[in-house]
């Protein structure tokens, strides 16, 4: 196995190559910004610092979100690419499952990330292995009651940590695609079916047609 992982459903541009056995190279850029831009150049760079080329890849792994519209697709789409041209599966993994697993937690917590709008994307984990609900978008004010005290990790919770009051500062705050590769990488080894990869937006893309557009074409 040549596992090539990527991720851009959070501010972070994560690519990372997995043999199996372990993470032969990883890259992380923090820039909510400049996914598009930054994303190959990293793939180029893991490969490279691995000594592994492109058409030795046998499988790609991609976080499917939730995240916001314009980030995620640029992973899911260049995820897409790589398969078709290569010919491999392309596999999606839940992107907060992937946060999930680099906090090492072991008991009951929730990851939460930044859904913008003053909302967060978040599940609830029995461990760092195992999630117990579907992801979710909501107010952080509406969770108060539900995540007040409990463990949680992930830029949302630090962002909101008067709701999180459980935060792991020490904890994961953006994705990781050596978390991502290491946990698909586990999973296809126990013969777990992954996600199809299609991304999990839970809501509307940010950019919308104006409600009083007019068209101004001839009919």
């Amino acid at each position: 196995m040549l596992l090539l992982a990527l991720d851009t459903a959070t501010p972070a541009v994560t690519v990372a190559l997995h043999d199996g056995t372990g993470i032969l190279a990883e890259s992380r850029q923090v820039d909510a910004r400049r996914h598009g831009e930054l994303l190959l150049p990293a793939v180029d760079r893991v490969l490279a610092e691995a000594g592994r080329k492109l058409d030795e890849v046998s499988e790609i792994v991609v976080g499917v979100g939730p995240g916001p519209y314009t980030g995620l697709r640029v992973g899911l789409v260049t995820a897409a690419t790589f398969g078709a041209v290569l010919d491999v599966p392309v596999h999606g993994l839940c992107t907060l499952d992937g946060l999930a697993y680099a906090s090492g937690l072991t008991e009951p917590f929730v990851v939460a990330t930044d859904a913008r709008r003053k909302e967060v994307y978040w599940a609830r984990y029995a461990d760092a292995r195992t999630r117990l609900t579907e992801p979710a978008v909501d107010r952080p004010a509406d969770l108060a009651d539900q995540v007040a005290g409990v463990p949680a990790v992930g830029a949302g919770a630090l962002l909101y940590d008067t709701v999180f009051t459980g935060v792991r500062r020490e904890g994961p705050e953006h994705q990781s695609a050596a978390a991502l590769a290491a946990l698909a990488a586990e999973k296809l080894a126990a013969g777990e079916e992954l996600l199809p990869p299609r991304p999990l937006y839970l809501r509307r893309p940010d950019a919308q047609v104006p409600a009083n557009y007019k068209v101004v074409t001839p009919k």
